[in-house]
Order: C-alpha cells, then structure tokens, then sequence
C-alpha cells in the first residue's frame, strides 16, 4: 500500500471513465430509463469526480492515478472551458429576460418588479396564471406598453409586436386546455425577430428512471415548426426542461445557436445545478446567457444578449 500501486488499477480506470463518459455520453443508451439523457442533464458535474479521484490518488500515493485525472480535466476544458473561461463581446443589439414564474408564486409582483429592473427589452414568462396576469400587466405595463399572451406563457415587450399566433406543441392525449406555445414579431431597432415563447412538459426521475417521453415529444413538434417558420431573424426562449446537452431536445437545438458562454444554472432556485431555461437562436447570436438572482419561483431568471446580424 505505501508504494499506491495496488489502487493504481482502480484510480487510472476511474478517471479513463469519467473521461470517456464525458466524450462519449451520447454512446449512452438512451432506451430504457433514458439514462442518456439523464447524463446529459448533469453532464458538466462529472467534472466534480476529477478532484475527489486526485486527492485519493494524494492520499494513497498513487502517481499512476494521480496523472490519469489529467485526461478527464482534459476533456472536461474541450467539452466545457469556453463555457467557463471566455468573455462574451461587449456589444450586443437587445436583451431578453427568460422566466418561469411559477403558478404558486407567493410574490408576483416582487418577481414582476425583478424582471422590470433587468431593463431587458423582452420579458418572456412561463406558468403565468389568469390571477397573476394582472399583477404582471400593472408592473410590467409602463416599460413594456406592447404584450402577448396565450395560455400559460407571455411575452412582453418594449417594442412593438405583430403576427402573434399560438403554438401548438401538445404531446398525443395532452388536452386542448394546456396551451404552452406562442410566436410572435417583435420591431426591434435593429429590425424584425420572430420570437418563440415555450414552456416544453416536465420531466420526472422516478424508479423507472428519466422520463422525459412526453418533453421530447413536444421538442420534436417545436422544432417541426421551426424548421418550416421563413423568418430570417429567430428567437425561442423558455423553460424547455432540459439542457442543450440533453439529446431528447435535438430536433429542436439542432436547428438553433446556444450561447457560447456561461454555464447560467437557473434550477432549482435555491441551489442551481443545471440550466432548463434556454435563450437559443437562429440568424442571431445569442452572445451570453447569465443567471440571476432568484425570486419567488422555483426556477432563477436568465438574461440573454444578443446580436443581430
């Protein structure tokens, strides 16, 4: 044992798996339990067993363990240091605010008067219920005099909005009542944007594992409908339960630009280990998206820059 070389196996073979699970996570199945896409959730965190093999490697002298964890801290920068080490550009066109304010919000009008503070040209809200609506109207009225809101989820804005139309992305047996889909045109200075606002179903972790059936379902009908929208300039923002890692979302962030910087966590609020809430664009770029402090909602805000092309 003093020499480390009896924990060499296990120490070299725990990081060439962390590493492979990184590089390799979509080689994950994701057939039953859909532990794929339940990796691809949490997928930057895998980098916190990198320091936990290191010091064991320290603790148990194992030079052999200790150099391996070079290889996932190796992969871990390639899949995610620009997230983490870049600078977005300073200039940017339009700011929006993304935020599911959930249904149970003891404080509508304090999250509302967050929101307003941002000074985001676009606020889009989720879980916005016929109570709360009013609230939101009252605060929000006189910074962003133009709005649209259908079903559960609105937009509004500071500059004028046009087209607005209902997006139906239900899951087959989902009922006419759960509306969660909106398009818009907003005449923003640097020009028109088509703008989606979405709130994709939850998903749940259970004895069954991920599931996520009826999200991907509805991922899929989004980006349908965003493959056959001729705007030259989009937007989708929203709560879509899930990372731009999570493979169950592909037919939908294929066709769209993540920002290439900050990691935002947004949920849960109290302690925010990954990021469901998305600002995500096409013939724009989404320059950065940052969390921000939370309010009364399970769920933290994100603010997103973008730039117009």
């Amino acid at each position: 044992m003093r020499g480390g070389r009896p924990w060499d196996a296990w120490l070299v073979g725990g990081a060439v798996g962390v590493a492979g699970l990184l590089a390799l996570h979509s080689a994950v199945p994701n057939g039953a339990g859909r532990l794929g896409s339940l990796l691809e959730t949490f997928l930057p965190w895998l980098g916190v067993a990198v320091p936990l093999l290191g010091c064991l490697a320290v603790l148990k002298r194992s030079v052999a363990g200790l150099l391996a964890c070079l290889v996932p801290v190796a992969v871990w920068l390639w899949m995610f240091g620009g997230l983490w080490l870049s600078s977005p550009p300073e200039s940017y066109d339009l700011t929006v605010v993304q935020h599911n304010v959930a249904d149970d919000n003891a404080d509508p009008a304090g999250t509302a008067r967050a929101l307003r503070s941002t000074r985001a040209g676009l606020v889009a809200v989720q879980e916005l219920t016929p109570a709360r609506r009013p609230v939101f109207e009252d605060v929000l009225g006189a910074s962003h005099p133009h709005r649209a809101v259908h079903g559960t989820v609105g937009l509004w804005s500071a500059w004028p909005l046009s087209d607005v139309r209902p997006v139906d992305i239900r899951p087959a047996g989902f009922p006419e009542s759960w509306q969660r889909g909106l398009r818009v045109t907003v005449s923003a200075p640097g020009g028109e944007i088509a703008v989606y606002v979405v709130h994709l179903p939850s998903v749940r972790l259970g004895p069954t594992g991920f599931a996520s059936a009826a999200r991907d379902e509805s991922a899929a009908l989004l980006g349908a409908r965003i493959a056959d929208d001729p705007a030259d300039r989009l937007l989708v923002v929203g709560d879509l339960n899930g990372t731009v890692q999570d493979r169950g979302l592909g037919p939908l962030t294929s066709r769209l630009g993540a920002p290439p910087s900050g990691f935002a966590f947004s949920w849960p609020a109290a302690l925010p280990v990954t990021r469901i809430d998305q600002v995500l664009g096409r013939g724009v770029e989404v320059t950065e998206v940052s969390a921000l402090e939370a309010t009364g909602s399970d769920h933290r805000p994100v603010l997103g820059r973008i730039l117009l092309r």
